[in-house]
């Protein structure tokens, strides 16, 4: 099933980079392109597989997020939204779960953090609240958004019609995965429709023994590597054509331009390595009660340097590029604004390195280790 749905999605990929420009301005991601995803399982690949999901391994999430951010920024962050929240359907009712996945086009986003304000009724939640960044909200069959209660936080299940979406997101980068604010005004939430990530889940398969924070994040930093490949990529068809007005040359000549894309490969390729390194790790200790402190601090430290690492790559090469680089025709421009946007979410932050180092030193108990 990996081999087979990675190769669909790479039989996508020249076509979802032709539309790349056209997403960015539409500040949206095709429906067409939505239902493409949908139809090959994208968005199910964290669903219990009782429920009719993959619940995939999550080595293949980051190889499917990594080549869908190569694709287009954009479409490997709604991609990378979209799959990795159906593992919130592990830790609801198998009825509900069942009723969400009733649509065909099944597709649940939306933002864990605790921005609601829920009063306990009878059968549920009176909930309030607005809650940004919720990437893919216009194309969500269902919305999670966190909120807190007089027990503590839980996270909601919403029904994207009993919400406003406010047209918000116009931004540097990332800029078509339309990832707008959302309101609730009143509306009644079913217990059933509300879960915990602090409590176990319902499903006991291997991927839900997986860190569930960690499983939400590691597609920043494989869309952010994808994204870094695609600079790759286009820098070298740029240094291959384009030509030193003095002397006529292609400018792949020029030392510097050599150094940039050798060592951009390099870091890509370091990150994703690494990545795949710590995923892997964790997944396999994933069966013991508690995976350790020490190890998601490893594995979140991975994702963050991920994340720099292509980062990083996208300096040299935009660098390297000159003054045409600059053009809005030019993809470089892009990937440079979409691979900072990245840089900038919570969970890639200075805080969660700054945890992970703190766990490392043995230090735990002086940093919330809820940030791993």
């Amino acid at each position: 099933m990996a081999i087979s749905l990675l190769d669909d999605i790479r039989a996508l990929t020249p076509a979802i980079r032709k539309l790349a420009p056209q997403i960015e301005q539409d500040r949206n991601v095709p429906s067409t392109v939505i239902d493409q995803l949908a139809s090959l399982g994208v968005f199910k690949l964290a669903v219990p597989k009782e429920y009719g999901g993959s619940e995939a391994e999550p080595a293949l999430l980051v190889d499917v997020f990594e080549e869908l951010g190569r694709a287009d920024g954009s479409t490997g962050w709604c991609a990378m939204v979209g799959a990795a929240t159906g593992m919130t359907l592990a830790y609801l009712p198998p009825a509900t779960a069942g009723e969400l996945l009733r649509d065909p086009r099944f597709l649940i986003a939306g933002v864990a953090a605790p921005m609601g304000r829920a009063t306990p009724v009878e059968g549920g939640f009176r909930l309030s609240g607005r809650w940004a960044f919720a990437s893919a909200c216009r194309h969500a069959t269902h919305l999670v958004g966190g909120m807190v209660t007089p027990e503590g936080v839980r996270q909601a299940v919403l029904d994207p019609a009993d919400l406003t979406i406010h047209d918000t997101w116009d931004v540097a980068g990332l800029r078509g995965t339309g990832s707008h604010d959302f309101t609730a005004d009143g509306i009644l939430v079913p217990a059933d429709r509300t879960f915990t990530l602090a409590a176990p889940p319902v499903q006991k398969g291997p991927l839900y023994a997986f860190p569930a924070l960690s499983l939400l994040a590691l597609g920043i930093g494989a869309v952010s590597l994808g994204v870094a490949r695609a600079a790759i990529e286009d820098f070298g068809e740029l240094a291959r054509n384009k030509r030193n007005p003095l002397g006529g040359e292609a400018i792949a000549a020029k030392p510097a331009v050599r150094v940039a894309i050798a060592e951009a490969t390099a870091l890509h390729g370091a990150g994703l390595a690494y990545l795949r390194h710590a995923v892997n790790d964790t997944a396999a200790s994933a069966a013991t009660p508690e995976t350790d402190a020490p190890r998601r601090a490893r594995l979140r430290l991975a994702i963050s340097t991920a994340t720099r690492n292509a980062a990083r790559a996208v300096d040299l090469l935009y660098n390297a590029a000159g003054g045409s680089a600059v053009y809005e025709s030019s993809p470089l421009q892009r990937h440079f604004r979409d691979v900072h946007v990245a840089t900038q979410h919570a969970m890639v932050s200075g805080d969660v390195t700054e945890t992970a180092g703190a766990v490392l030193l043995g230090l735990a108990d002086s940093v919330p280790t809820t940030r791993l």
